[in-house]
C-alpha cells in the first residue's frame, strides 16, 4: 500500500501546483518523480512546460506521459520516494483526444475507467508518497456543447475515485490550502 496519497483539487490558476511541488519539495532527501501530463501544442502550452520545468528542483526526475500513468511509473525504475502526477486534468482530455472521431462516449469512458483503475492499482502497490494534482471542474458553468460535458462527468468521476482513496485531499483557493480530509 502507498505510504501516502495526498490529492491537490482546485480551480484553473488557484496554486495547485506550486503547493504541490511545495509538500514534495518538503521531502528534502526523497527521490522525487515528477510525472507530467502535457504536451506542447502549441508556443504558449510550450512556454507554460518550461516555465514549470524551471520551477523545479534539478534533482527531481521528470517523466513526460500524457495517456498511460500506470504503466510509465510501473516501469520506473527505481521505484521513487515520492511520485508528484500533474496533472489529471490534462491527462483525462488527452486521453479523450486520442480517441478517433466522432467520439463515442461509451469509448471514452471504457478508456478512461480502465486508465484509472490501472492508476488505482499502481499506487495501492506503491510503496511511494504519492502527490497528485487535478482541477476542480464542477464548480462552474455547464460546458455547452457534448465533448465539454463529458470532459466534465469523466474528470470528475475521476476526482471522485481518487478522492476517495486518497489520505488526504486539499482543495485550493487563491493559493490557500483548504484541507477537505486527513
Amino acid at each position: 500500500m502507498a505510504s501516502r496519497v495526498i490529492f491537490i483539487l482546485g480551480g484553473a490558476r488557484s496554486g495547485k501546483s506550486r503547493h504541490a511541488q511545495y509538500l514534495a519539495a518538503s521531502h528534502p532527501q526523497a527521490r522525487v518523480l515528477f510525472v507530467a501530463t502535457a504536451e506542447a501544442g502549441d508556443n504558449e502550452m510550450a512556454a507554460r512546460i518550461a516555465a514549470h520545468r524551471a520551477e523545479r528542483p534539478s534533482h527531481w526526475h521528470t517523466l513526460e506521459e500524457p495517456r498511460h500513468l500506470a504503466a510509465a511509473i510501473t516501469a520506473w525504475q527505481p521505484e521513487p520516494d515520492l511520485i508528484l502526477v500533474d496533472c489529471l486534468t490534462l491527462w483525462v482530455s488527452n486521453l479523450l483526444l486520442s480517441l478517433p472521431e466522432p467520439l463515442d462516449p461509451t469509448a471514452a469512458e471504457t478508456l478512461v475507467q480502465a486508465e484509472t483503475e490501472a492508476l488505482l492499482k499502481c499506487m495501492e502497490t506503491s510503496q511511494a508518497t504519492w502527490i497528485i494534482v487535478s482541477n476542480e471542474v464542477g464548480l462552474g458553468l455547464v460546458p455547452p456543447y457534448p465533448l465539454g460535458r463529458l470532459y466534465r462527468d469523466l474528470l470528475g468521476n475521476v476526482n471522485q475515485r481518487l478522492a476517495a482513496t486518497a489520505d488526504e485531499v486539499i482543495f485550493m483557493v487563491a493559493g490557500l490550502p483548504m484541507r477537505l480530509k486527513g
